[in-house]
């Protein structure tokens, strides 16, 4: 009876693991094309143009061209990350803290 209530909890628990490690999230866009190039797709949201990038792995379905509507489908990625501070405001609380202890 025991393995059969772990199997029950392996199982409810399972997907909840999975979503934490599912990847970045899946975000949206829809709007008339103003224009189509080979690497990007620039859409009208509002009164803002969203100039998307779109690679060989990109799939498009239907006839993309200026003036169709589409919705797509992106994904935020990071292409560089430069470390202003590295962390420094809570190192010289830190280190404060430990002046003061040993004082």
């Amino acid at each position: 009876m025991k393995p059969r209530i772990a199997t029950m909890l392996a199982a409810a628990f399972l997907p909840v693991a999975l979503a934490g490690a599912a990847g970045p999230r899946d975000y949206q866009v829809t709007g008339p094309v103003l224009e189509v190039t080979n690497d990007i797709i620039t859409v009208e949201k509002g009164k803002e143009k969203w100039e998307i990038a779109r690679g060989k792995d990109t799939k498009v379905t239907g006839d993309l061209k200026k003036g169709s509507r589409v919705t797509i489908h992106y994904k935020m990625t990071a292409t560089n990350v430069e470390v202003k501070d590295a962390g420094k405001a809570k190192g010289k609380g830190e280190a404060k803290a430990a002046d003061a202890k040993s004082k």
